[in-house]
């Protein structure tokens, strides 16, 4: 009987995305041709090659790690307010940071009560397009948890352990329009990362394809 079964299953019919929130680890994104956009990511493809999770007092959020044709790497959340926008984050070098702000400015982000303001000195090729002329502070020293799964499909543990989120702390500015920002996470073992940040509307995302 399971021979006739195998013979006659229904195929599986084949995935479709119809949101980015749908998206998983292989699936691909096509970005539009905007000029909104930075040259990077203008009319390119990107691959999911990860999903972590991001957890806050009163938000958890999916961040996807995307591969593009020439190796670049982004990370890709999603802002919920009245409106959904992709927040697309570019992790930058020390380098790019020199060549950004003066580094005096920079370190004020850091000091209390949090109210720092940095004007862009100059952009890198790596960071042109991503940057605006000036950002005021917003966020200090929020706590924050980074959980290397999905939490879409794996509990998040709150217990320490293998399985427990690493803690940061992140420190946040945008721009007047608030459609730029910089990004600051700093590590418990005194690890900073910074990232700079776009936010576009999902409408820049032209097409999903389902991984293989």
């Amino acid at each position: 009987m399971s021979f006739f079964k195998n013979i006659f299953k229904k195929p599986t019919p084949e995935r479709k995305l119809n949101n980015v929130k749908e998206l998983t680890l292989g699936d691909i994104i096509v970005l539009s041709d905007s000029f909104g956009l930075p040259a990077a990511l203008r009319a390119q493809e990107f691959q999911v090659t990860a999903v972590n999770s991001y957890e806050f007092e009163n938000k958890t959020q999916a961040e996807w790690v995307l591969q593009g044709n020439d190796n670049t790497e982004l990370y890709l959340t999603l802002d919920v307010d009245d409106k959904t926008y992709l927040k697309f984050s570019l992790k930058i070098l020390h380098q790019d940071i020199e060549t950004l702000f003066d580094l005096e400015q920079f370190a004020e982000v850091f000091d209390e009560p949090g109210q720092a303001q940095l004007a862009r000195i100059a952009d890198s090729s790596t960071t042109s397009g991503w940057s605006s002329e000036i950002y005021q502070q917003s966020s200090y020293a929020q706590v924050g948890y980074f959980h290397r799964k999905d939490y879409r499909k794996d509990e998040l543990s709150p217990y320490q352990g293998k399985d427990s989120g690493e803690q940061f702390e992140l420190y946040s500015l945008f721009d007047e329009d608030q459609d730029k920002g910089v990004d600051i996470e700093v590590w418990q073992d005194g690890d900073t990362e910074v990232f700079l940040t776009l936010f576009k509307p999902t409408s820049d995302i032209v097409d999903m394809y389902p991984g293989s």
